[in-house]
């Protein structure tokens, strides 16, 4: 933050707001609910609900977990990724693919990344994952908090996660499993 603080001298919700638009940019080209359901309800953001940790909640084990809940979020942010790879590592990845398609070759997209910095099993196949967002390598919103799920045999970054990055921006439409 202190980084993105120096070079931007805006706040912290300008901050939000800017890498929302990053990420979420292409999800307002290549996505939309056409259905009027009027019971829509916006998901909270991963970063201001965490769960609560269980005592001795965790995988068998956990290291290998956490090695593969990291591999999931590179793979996840990474832009040299295929889009068939990063279903196959987010919860119901064939439900959200349409969203993961909109970020195929956007240039904005291609610039966004992220650092896992901290895992914490709060259940054997549920974790918080505290990762810094980067935009063009730069740290622009550092201690954020998603969730990984272990999904068939899989840690992934969870649809929750997603839909959190989603609901950060007020221009984002609806998006299919959020």
């Amino acid at each position: 933050m202190v980084i993105a603080m120096a070079h931007t001298r805006h706040s912290r919700g300008a901050v939000w707001a800017a890498a929302a638009v990053l990420v979420l940019g292409p999800l307002a080209v290549g996505c939309s609910d056409d259905s009027d359901s009027g019971s829509a309800t916006s998901p909270t953001p991963a970063a201001t609900s965490p769960a609560s940790p269980t005592e001795g909640a965790g995988p068998a084990d956990p290291a290998a977990a956490e090695d593969q809940i990291e591999e999931s979020w590179d793979v996840f942010f990474d832009p040299s990724t295929t889009t068939e790879q990063k279903v196959a590592v987010l919860e119901n990845g064939e439900e959200l693919r349409p969203a993961l398609a909109a970020f195929s070759g956007d240039q904005n997209a291609a610039a966004v990344g992220a650092e896992v910095t901290g895992v914490e099993f709060t259940s054997p196949t549920e974790a918080e994952v505290t990762y810094d967002l980067l935009v063009d390598g730069v740290v622009v919103l550092p201690d954020t908090l998603g969730t990984a799920v272990e999904e068939d045999g899989v840690w992934k970054v969870s649809q929750k996660a997603l839909c959190g990055l989603v609901s950060l921006s007020n221009d984002a439409p609806s998006v299919p499993g959020c």
